[in-house]
C-alpha cells in the first residue's frame, strides 16, 4: 500500500476560524517561522476563555506530532498550558493532546493521539488549539509559529477512512442496539444483530443482563460477579477508587528502650529486611549521634550505639541526609547544620561516612568532599541512590561558610546536583547552580537549586524526580526531572494544574517529606507545618499524591489543626493523626505499602521536640470489598421485590441475607439498613393527600405503584399508545440516563387489553382492563429498577466488555 506510519512530512493548513487578535499580531503569522521578529505571532486580544485556533488542512490527514516555534528570548505570553483537539468535522472533536510549553528559546514537537482506542489510525481535517495559560498568568496568549506533521497520501488516507467509517458505523448500531433492548424493542435488535453481526457487548455481560433484568435469578447473578471478580474484571475499577488514610500510633512496651524527642533526624529503611535505621537529630538541647534500628515487623526499636563519634563515627548532628545500599547493606551520610558560632575554618569541613549494617562498623571515606569534587558543607538538601548503577546523588542545599556574611545580606550559596561513583569513590558535579560563577557558561548546565525540596529516584523510569522548595524568600512549586543516563533535565506540568494551581499541587512553604512507589508508579508527599513564624497561622495537615502515568497530582486528605488545643499538648492516643510539624522523617515500606514518621518540631516552642512513631496506610477498597458492595446491591433489590409481594418472606430476607453483608460498626451502613427495614412499614395504600405513599428504598416510583394508569382518564384511550418519559436520576443517584422513557410494553400491553364482548358486563370489563395495566405498570417498573442496577455494575466492569456508555438519547435534542 501507498503511504504509510514511517512517510512523515510537513502537511499543509490554512487558519480556517479564530477567537480573536491583538493588534498586527494575526492569526496568519504563526505559518512563518521567524524567531527574531517579535510581532511574528499571533496574539489573542484577551485572556478571557475560551481563546483558540482552528487549523484546517488541505485533504484529510494522519496527523502524528505538532511543533510549536518560539521568540528568542523568554516571553511571558508563551503557553504554559494548552490542549489540542482534532478531527473530520469542527463540530466533532476529541482530545489529542494536553500539555505545555518551557519559556524558553528552544522549538518544542509534540506527540499527537492519531489512533482511536481500539487502534485504527485517525484521519483528521481540523485542528483546534486551545491555549489555557500563559507563563505570565495575566497576560494574553501568544504562539509564534506552528507545524503540523504527519501522512497525507491519498490512497494511505483513503483506506484509513474507510476502517475510521466502518468503526463509526459499529458504534452507531451498538447504541441502537442497546436503545432497543432498553425499550424492549425484542423483535427490533434480534433483527440489527442478525442483519449486521454486531455485537451489543461481550456474551458475559449479555448473560448477566438475561439472568437479571429478565430473569430476576438473584442468585445466579450474584455467582457471576463472584467469577468476575475471582478473574479480576474488577481491578482496574479498584485501581482507580482513592485512597483512604489510615493513621495509627505505633506504641511499644514501656519497658524497651526507644529514641527520645528530636528533630532534624534522619530516618531510611532497608526494604529487603523492612529495618528502619534513625540516626541523631537536635532534641531541643543538643544535637545527637546515636543510632537506632527498628524491626518493622516485630515493632521493636534497637539503639545499636549512643555515641557514634566513640566508634569513629561521625559526630553529633542534625539536617544531614542518609541512603541506604541493598546491595552492600551499607548506609552513606553527608552533609549537617552548623550554627554561625561552630563556622570556623576547622569545623567547615564536608565529611561523608559510611556504616556498614552486617559488621557495624563506621568508616570515614572523605573528611571534606568539596576537596575531591565533591559538595561543599550543606544543610537541607536531598540525597537518593541508583543501586543499579551504584551511585549516589547529591542536589541542593545552603552551603554553610566560615565567614556569616551571609546570614545578614541574605546572599546566601546553594549546591548544585553532585553524583558520586560508590566502587570508584568519585565525585561527579553534574548541574551547577544557577548563582554559580561557571553557570552564565554557554558549556555549563545549571539548575535552581534550593532548600526544603523532595527529590525522589525511580529506579525504573531510571529519573530524579525533584519538586517544591524555597531560595531565598522564594516558594517553588516547579517539578524537574532528570534523566540519569541521558543527562538532560526537562520540567513536567501536572496536567490538572489551571490558573488556580495553588488547590492542586502541594502547598509551597510548608515542610515536605516525600516518598516514591516505582511499581505504583506513585509520589506522595506530605505537607505540614511551615518553618517560618509568620505562616505558622496556616497549622494544616495535607497528604498528596502524584500519579506519573496521568501526571496529576491529588490530594489525598486535608486535617485543619489551626483551631483549638495544640495536638501535641494532648495524650498522644486520643488524637487521630500526627499533629503538624516540621523537621521530622518519613519513611516508605513498599512491601507493606506504609509510611512511618518520627518526631519533629511543633514550632510552639523552641526547646521543645516530639518523639511520636506513626504508621500511615493508604486503603483502597479491596475484591472483598466491592463483593460485599455487588451483593449490597443485589439483596436490597430483591429484598425490595419480596417486600412488596411477602412481607413476612422479606422480614426473614432482611434478618439474613441483609444483615450478613452489612457492616453494623459503620454509621453509614447501619443507617441504610434501617431505612430498608422501614419499607415493611409501607404500603401502597393512598395517603391523606391522596399520593401513594413510595414502596421502595429508592426515591420515588417510576410509575407510582398504587397511582392510577393515564388511561384511565383519557376517554378515547389514545394515552394508552404513548410512552411516558421519566428522569431516571427521579429514581436513582445511578448514571441512569439509559433508561429515558418506558419501554412499548406499555403500549404493548395497552393494545392487548381484550375488547368488550356482549358477555362481558362494562364494569368487570374496566375493572380487568384496569387491573392488567396496573399489573403490567408494576412489571415494567420492576424491570426499570433492575436495568438501573445492571447499569450500576456494568460502571464496575471493563468498557471493552460492556455496552456503549453514551445512550441515543444523548444526541437528540429537541
Amino acid at each position: 500500500m501507498a503511504g504509510g506510519i514511517t512517510d512523515i512530512k510537513k502537511l499543509e493548513y490554512d487558519i480556517y476560524k479564530y477567537s480573536s487578535y491583538s493588534s498586527s499580531y494575526l492569526p496568519e503569522n504563526i505559518r512563518e517561522d521567524n524567531p527574531t521578529n517579535q510581532t511574528s505571532r499571533w496574539s489573542s486580544n484577551t485572556n478571557s476563555p475560551p481563546q483558540f485556533l482552528v487549523l484546517k488542512l488541505e485533504r484529510p490527514a494522519i496527523v502524528t506530532k505538532i511543533k510549536f516555534g518560539k521568540y528568542e528570548k523568554t516571553h511571558v505570553c508563551n503557553l504554559r498550558k494548552f490542549k489540542i483537539l482534532g478531527g473530520l468535522e469542527e463540530e466533532r472533536m476529541v482530545l489529542l493532546f494536553e500539555g505545555g510549553l518551557k519559556n524558553d528559546s528552544v522549538p518544542e514537537t509534540f506527540p499527537l493521539k492519531h489512533r482511536t482506542n481500539s487502534g485504527e489510525l485517525l484521519p483528521i481535517k481540523f485542528i483546534q488549539i486551545v491555549p489555557l495559560l500563559s507563563w505570565g498568568p495575566s497576560f494574553n496568549f501568544c504562539i509564534w509559529y506552528v507545524e503540523l506533521l504527519g501522512i497525507e497520501d491519498s490512497i494511505f488516507i483513503l483506506s484509513n477512512l474507510r476502517k475510521y467509517n466502518m468503526l463509526r458505523e459499529v458504534e452507531i448500531v451498538r447504541l441502537f442496539m442497546k436503545h432497543c433492548r432498553q425499550q424492549g424493542y425484542v423483535k427490533a435488535f434480534s433483527a440489527l444483530q442478525e442483519e449486521t453481526g454486531v455485537k451489543l457487548e461481550d456474551d458475559k455481560m449479555t448473560e448477566l443482563h438475561e439472568i437479571l433484568v429478565n430473569g430476576g435469578d438473584f442468585k445466579r447473578t450474584e455467582q457471576i460477579l463472584v467469577d468476575f471478580i475471582d478473574n479480576g474484571l474488577m481491578d482496574d475499577y479498584l485501581s482507580r477508587q482513592e485512597y483512604k488514610p489510615q493513621w495509627s500510633l505505633q506504641l511499644t512496651p514501656e519497658q524497651e528502650p526507644r529514641p527520645g524527642r528530636r528533630g532534624g533526624h534522619q530516618l531510611i529503611i532497608d526494604p529487603l529486611t523492612s529495618t528502619i535505621y534513625l540516626y541523631g537529630g537536635w532534641d531541643g538541647s543538643e544535637d545527637l549521634s546515636d543510632l537506632w534500628s527498628y524491626d518493622v515487623q516485630a515493632n521493636r526499636w534497637t539503639l545499636i550505639h549512643e555515641k557514634s563519634e566513640l566508634l569513629d563515627g561521625p559526630t553529633p548532628r542534625a539536617c544531614h541526609k542518609m541512603v541506604y545500599d541493598t546491595k552492600n547493606s551499607q548506609i552513606f551520610m553527608i552533609g549537617r547544620y552548623l550554627d554561625g558560632a561552630s563556622r570556623t575554618e576547622e569545623n567547615i569541613n564536608s565529611d561523608f561516612y559510611l556504616y556498614n549494617t552486617v559488621s557495624k562498623t563506621w568508616f570515614l571515606i572523605c573528611p571534606d568532599t568539596a576537596q575531591v569534587g565533591g559538595p561543599q558543607l550543606v544543610y537541607d538538601h536531598q540525597m537518593c541512590i541508583d543501586v543499579d548503577k551504584q551511585t549516589i546523588y547529591v542536589f541542593g542545599g545552603r552551603i554553610l561558610e566560615p565567614k556569616n556574611e551571609e546570614e545578614t545580606t541574605g546572599d546566601y550559596k546553594y549546591s548544585g546536583l553532585f553524583s558520586y561513583h560508590i566502587s570508584t569513590n568519585t565525585w561527579n558535579h553534574i548541574l551547577v547552580d544557577c548563582g554559580h560563577q561557571s553557570a552564565a557558561s554557554p558549556h555549563v548546565q545549571s539548575i535552581k537549586s534550593r532548600v526544603t525540596h523532595s527529590m525522589l529516584f525511580h529506579h525504573k523510569h531510571r529519573k530524579l524526580y525533584i519538586f517544591g522548595g524555597q531560595r531565598g524568600k522564594d516558594y517553588m512549586t516547579d517539578f524537574l526531572i532528570y534523566d540519569v543516563d541521558g543527562a538532560e533535565l526537562t520540567s513536567l506540568i501536572p496536567e490538572n494544574v489551571g490558573t488556580d494551581a495553588a488547590k492542586n499541587v502541594p502547598q509551597s512553604g510548608f515542610t515536605q517529606r516525600a516518598t516514591i512507589d516505582c511499581d505504583k508508579d506513585e509520589i506522595y508527599v506530605l505537607t505540614s507545618l511551615s518553618k517560618e513564624k509568620e505562616r505558622r497561622d496556616l497549622n494544616i495537615n495535607s497528604f498528596w499524591l502524584f500519579s506519573l502515568a496521568k501526571r496529576e497530582w491529588c490530594c489525598v486528605y486535608k486535617s485543619d489543626h489551626s483551631i483549638g488545643e495544640n495536638c501535641y499538648l494532648k495524650n498522644q492516643n486520643a488524637c487521630p493523626e500526627p499533629c503538624p510539624r516540621y523537621a521530622h522523617q518519613i519513611v516508605y515500606d513498599a512491601a507493606r505499602q506504609v509510611h512511618f514518621l518520627f518526631g519533629g518540631n511543633p514550632g510552639m516552642n523552641s526547646h521543645f521536640r516530639l518523639d511520636d512513631f506513626w504508621m500511615l496506610r493508604l486503603e483502597k477498597p479491596t475484591r472483598d470489598n466491592i463483593l460485599r458492595y455487588c451483593k449490597y446491591l443485589l439483596r436490597k433489590q430483591e429484598y425490595e421485590e419480596v417486600a412488596r409481594a411477602d412481607p413476612l418472606a422479606a422480614i426473614r430476607y432482611l434478618q439474613t441475607k441483609l444483615y450478613d453483608i452489612i457492616d453494623h460498626n459503620d454509621p453509614a451502613q447501619l443507617k441504610e439498613f434501617h431505612k430498608l427495614a422501614s419499607l415493611l412499614f409501607k404500603s401502597n395504600t393512598s395517603t391523606a393527600d391522596g399520593e401513594s405513599e413510595p414502596t421502595s428504598l429508592l426515591t420515588c416510583s417510576l410509575s407510582g405503584g398504587g397511582q392510577k394508569h393515564p388511561n384511565e382518564h383519557d376517554p378515547n384511550g389514545d394515552n394508552a399508545k404513548m410512552m411516558r418519559v421519566e428522569s431516571p436520576k427521579a429514581a436513582d443517584d445511578a448514571d441512569a440516563s439509559s433508561i429515558s422513557s418506558l419501554s412499548s410494553e406499555c403500549s404493548q400491553t395497552a393494545r392487548a387489553i381484550p375488547s368488550t364482548s356482549a358477555a362481558t358486563s362494562p364494569s368487570s370489563t374496566c375493572s380487568s382492563a384496569s387491573s392488567s395495566r396496573k399489573a403490567n405498570d408494576q412489571l415494567f417498573e420492576l424491570k426499570i429498577r433492575r436495568c438501573l442496577l445492571y447499569n450500576k455494575l456494568v460502571d464496575l466492569l471493563p468498557e471493552g466488555l460492556c455496552q456503549p456508555k453514551k445512550n441515543i438519547s444523548d444526541f437528540v435534542l429537541l
